[in-house]
């Protein structure tokens, strides 16, 4: 047997290496088998580069601004391939850093692809290796809808290998994905159309934030075809179509970008020789504690089908090792009230629960308060985008069940007030706490009236 640990992690993301750190801070002799690059989905085709891309775009829209405020107007011209290029040296620079990181906590990296031999071994390229522990943490990749010509589209993978902007683009999909990926494109040039399901965006978030996207991107220029589902793409002499079950056709368009879901990671472990079940989508499921059906083998991340967040899967991993390892026996991640950002345009924030979710759980207790202006940024611009802003709360003590909000800035106030809001926060709390003045972010402890 070549390798003998305490616990071997099958996938080198941010929640597997999350884990596999905290378990050697304790002690544990780890290793983590990766067979792609280090750092898994967020660092490489996902949030750090997707973020990179929001900026440049963020960019964009404020030389449009700037003549709001003094500055000579210009169109300012965008060389993709240099974006691309320094994206993908800093992505490449991180690979380094997480490697470093490892060799720093005497965690073993094992590059290759892990197969499972029984419920405590693993082949990994012709090696075997055993551990009293497994955790699987092999994350999910993009899905290409069954459909003839899914081919000549992208996904969000693809996205990132673009070695030019295409100037006309087709998004199928309604999602985190779809919206964020619509935005970056408009900005820098793209004329985009994104077709979804049913009727319109975000669908599982609070009405609010859907409605004022959607109206913000129709402004911007996105168009937004509702209620078509792609029967197929096609290739024709003027570009790329996609043909809609109803009969309608969209394009044409020099890029097509499949944004219709992810899908577990776990066709090359062979989980039938472990006994490890899966569910209907392939997800693997797991308890609270993240532990599978079979005793020694655990599970977190995307993999699990429980919120795909990077934050999600760290937080559930760091649990993990402290339980294991860490003599923490009681040691795990509560899935309730996680905040989240979609760096759309503008972006979104959100946390706890939506009006609709609220009120079938609670009734007529829950109550709204909500507010809609247009941002001071904005006072001396010609465009005026609008912010709203929405806090959900319970009963007579006006316990926050959500807070949810749309506009500049939105990012970056969302950490604090999840906080509060997670701590059992009431709307008296809120008017309680002096504003800082002025921000947009003022108005969540401001906001007097009980609707908009």
């Amino acid at each position: 047997m070549q390798g003998d640990f305490d616990v071997i992690v099958i996938g080198g993301g941010s929640g597997g290496l999350a884990f596999a750190k905290r378990a050697a801070e304790h002690g544990a002799r780890a290793a983590v088998v990766e067979r792609g690059r280090i750092g898994g989905t967020c660092v490489n085709v996902g949030c750090v580069p997707k973020k990179v891309m929001y900026n440049a775009a963020a960019l964009a829209h404020a030389a449009h601004d700037a003549p709001g405020y003094g500055f000579a107007a210009c169109s300012p011209q965008h060389d993709w391939a240099t974006l691309a290029a320094r994206r993908n040296a800093y992505v490449a620079r991180l690979n380094d850093i997480h490697r470093s990181n490892l060799d720093a906590k005497n965690v073993a990296l094992i590059e290759g692809s892990a197969t499972f031999l029984d419920a405590g071994r693993l082949d990994v390229d012709g090696q075997a290796y055993q551990a009293g522990h497994i955790v699987v943490a092999t994350g999910g990749h993009p899905v290409v809808p069954s459909i003839p010509g899914a081919a000549l589209g992208i996904t969000s993978d693809g996205f990132f290998e673009l070695e030019e902007r295409p100037q006309r683009v087709l998004i199928a999909g309604s999602g985190y994905v779809a919206v964020e990926l619509a935005g970056v494109l408009e900005a820098l040039g793209s004329e985009v159309s994104i077709l979804v399901r049913f009727d319109g965006v975000l669908r599982s978030f609070d009405p609010m934030l859907r409605e004022e996207l959607q109206e913000s991107m129709a402004a911007d220029g996105i168009r937004l075809e509702t209620r078509a589902v792609p029967a197929a793409a096609r290739r024709a002499d003027d570009g790329l179509w996609i043909d809609a079950e109803d009969g309608r056709r969209f394009g044409p368009a020099d890029c097509i970008i499949w944004a219709v879901g992810r899908a577990p990671s776990v066709d090359s472990l062979q989980p039938e020789r472990a006994g490890l079940e899966l569910d209907d989508h392939g997800f693997v499921p797991t308890d609270e504690y993240q532990n599978t059906n079979v005793p020694g083998i655990y599970a977190l991340g995307d993999v699990t089908g429980r919120v795909a967040l990077t934050p999600v899967a760290i937080a559930a991993g760091r649990h993990l090792a402290d339980r294991l390892f860490g003599g923490r026996a009681t040691a795990r991640l509560d899935y309730e009230c996680i905040p989240t950002v979609i760096f759309s345009h503008p972006p979104i924030g959100t946390v706890g629960l939506t009006e609709p979710e609220a009120r079938a759980r609670h009734g007529e207790a829950v109550h709204v308060h909500a507010s809609r202006f247009v941002p001071l940024y904005n006072a001396v611009t010609e465009h005026k985008p609008r912010t709203a802003m929405k806090l959900v709360t319970l009963g007579p003590d006006g316990r926050i069940l959500g807070a949810h909000v749309i506009g500049p800035g939105s990012d970056e106030m969302l950490q604090g007030f999840a906080v509060a809001i997670r701590m059992g926060a009431t709307k008296a709390d809120f008017d309680a706490t002096v504003a800082i003045h002025p921000t947009s972010a003022e108005e969540f402890v401001t906001m007097r009236m009980p609707s908009i």
